[in-house]
């Protein structure tokens, strides 16, 4: 049973990076039949394509009341982001940072992870009992009024985005689309591969976690968060080899910013999320690593080959402490 569930688990992250890929595909350029203009089509189809898996499982885990793996699929898919796909980035090649990432982004995810862990878990914190907690034991909760704070500051973001590209608009390129009947035809199939995909990989996910004793914080954690984070690594890896190096941290700031606000935001409005002491150390965790990154991006405006190793060296020490805790 165990290789079944392993091999559901990998048929499951193929359905969700083929899917999303299909219905960015479909989506963007049926956009592009209508006259969307493409930063647009970039800041919203394209976001929620390439965070379409982290989606799909957590909204898969949210119905099925497994609160672990909706969190720490989202908390472990921003770490991954973060240290593992930026700093692989930077170790290619010096990654730029936009001085709007620098004064826009950065600084909204870093409030954005202070605001869920301060909402969720404040009062365990500040009494202390957090020290007295087990790993396991409830140490809070993300109401559904915390989900929609959550949503009401993405949609927020995603309005000012859409403000600022209008008024500053670039000179959009022709291309060619895709027929209307065949956009519409990825669109489905991409969307239906990415709710199996999503289904699959929670059940196998579980099925795993308790045949090898595991919990299912530190699955979520590992193993989910870094396999649909694949959509993200492949992206970022691609455009530092082709030189796009601005495209790289975009895409992880991106995506992170979606992850936190829209993807936990709406799981937690679907059904409340119960939050372990783990995943409060890990909340804490993602807003170190937050910190640190913003820091190597301020310097010199990028970030460099010996602060990428940096970075991936910490993301291998928080997977050994969520392995050994």
């Amino acid at each position: 049973m165990f290789f079944l569930n392993l091999l559901l688990l990998l048929v499951g992250f193929f359905a969700l990076i083929r899917g999303a890929d299909w219905f960015v595909d479909g989506s963007s350029s049926l956009a592009k039949n209508f006259k969307v203009p493409g930063l647009i089509i970039g800041l919203t189809i394209v976001a929620l394509g390439t965070s379409a898996p982290e989606l799909a499982v957590s909204i898969s885990a949210a119905v099925q009341g497994s609160n672990e793996i909706a969190l720490s699929n989202v908390v472990g898919s921003n770490i991954f982001n973060l240290l593992c796909v930026l700093g692989v980035c930077a170790v290619i090649h010096a990654v730029p940072v936009d001085k709007g990432i620098i004064r826009r982004d950065f600084p909204l995810f870093i409030g954005a992870a202070l605001l869920l862990l301060l909402m969720t878990s404040s009062q365990t914190i500040c009494s202390g009992k957090i020290f007295q907690l087990g790993m396991d034991d409830t140490a809070g909760t993300i109401s559904r009024r915390t989900g929609l704070i959550l949503l009401a500051i993405f949609l927020t973001y995603i309005f000012y985005l859409i403000y600022d590209a209008k008024k500053h608009p670039e000179e959009e390129k022709p291309e060619q689309c895709l027929p209307v009947w065949k956009c519409l035809l990825f669109i489905v199939i991409g969307l239906a591969l990415i709710v199996a995909g999503g289904q699959a990989v929670v059940y196998s996910a579980k099925e795993i976690a308790g045949t090898l004793g595991m919990s299912e914080t530190l699955i979520g954690l590992t193993i989910v968060a870094a396999g649909t984070s694949l959509p993200e690594l492949v992206t970022s890896v691609v455009a530092a080899r082709k030189g796009e190096n601005g495209l790289a941290i975009g895409n992880v700031v991106g995506s992170s910013i979606f992850n936190l606000l829209f993807i936990l935001g709406i799981s937690s409005a679907i059904h409340p999320i119960v939050i372990n002491t783990a995943s409060v150390y890990d909340m804490a965790i993602l807003m170190a690593i937050s910190i640190i990154a913003y820091i190597f991006s301020l310097s010199r405006e990028s970030v460099r080959r010996p602060e990428g190793v940096v970075m991936v060296f910490l993301y291998l020490l928080d997977v050994l402490f969520a392995i050994v805790r």
